[in-house]
C-alpha cells in the first residue's frame, strides 16, 4: 500500500502498513498517522491533505506483518520479506528520482540510510545512494503511541531538528503548500 504522487520529489518511507491501513486505502491512516501529520503541521503549517497531495508515501513492506506474539505490537518484518518488497520500494526510487526522503522509524532508517539506533539516524541529514539514485535522506522516529522514544528531552529535541532539517531541504521548500 502507498500513497502515490506521480512527479514527487519528496517520499517518506515507513515500515509497513498497520492493521487498519487497509480498512482506509492509505498509509499512516490511523494513530500513527494523526502523529505524524501533526508534526508537520505544528513545524510547517502542513495540513495532513496537502501533505498526502505533495510527498509520495511508500514503506519497507507492501503488507500488515501481523501481530508480535511477545508484544503485542506490529511484528518487526523478517529479512526475506523486506527483501521481497525492497524491489518495489526500489522501482518506486528508480522512477521518482527524490530528492528527500523521510525515513520513519528504525526499520527504514537501516534499509535507506544502514543507521539502526534511532539516537545515531534523527537529527541529520543523511546521503544515501538506492536504486541507481541519490538523495538526502532524513530520519523521524516511528510516530506509535506504543513507542516511548520521545519521552526523553534529548530525544524529543533530535525530532525537532529532523523536522527543521526537512522544512530547510530546497525539495521540501519547493512545494507549493496551499
Amino acid at each position: 500500500m502507498t500513497g502515490g504522487v506521480a512527479g514527487a520529489q519528496v517520499m517518506l518511507v515507513g515500515q509497513a502498513p498497520g492493521p487498519h491501513e487497509g480498512k482506509h486505502d492509505r498509509p499512516f491512516a490511523y494513530t500513527a498517522g494523526k502523529r505524524l501529520f501533526a508534526w508537520f503541521n505544528d513545524a510547517h503549517g502542513v495540513s495532513e491533505a496537502d501533505f498526502r497531495g505533495n510527498v509520495h508515501v511508500a514503506a519497507v513492506i507492501r503488507c500488515f506483518p501481523g501481530k508480535d506474539a511477545k508484544s503485542g505490537g506490529d511484528r518487526v518484518p523478517d529479512a526475506e520479506e523486506i527483501a521481497r518488497c525492497g524491489q518495489h520500494l526500489d522501482r518506486e526510487i528508480a522512477i521518482l528520482s527524490p530528492k528527500l526522503v523521510i525515513a520513519v522509524g528504525t526499520l527504514a532508517a537501516q534499509q535507506l540510510v544502514g543507521i539502526a539506533q534511532l539516537k545515531d539516524a534523527v537529527g541529520r541529514t543523511h546521503r544515501a545512494r538506492r536504486a541507481g539514485k541519490s538523495f538526502d535522506v532524513v530520519v523521524l522516529p516511528h510516530p506509535s503511541g506504543r513507542s516511548t522514544w520521545l519521552n526523553k528531552p534529548e530525544n524529543a529535541a533530535l525530532l525537532q531538528r529532523s523536522l527543521e532539517l526537512i522544512g530547510e531541504h530546497p525539495a521540501f521548500r519547493k512545494i507549493k503548500w496551499d
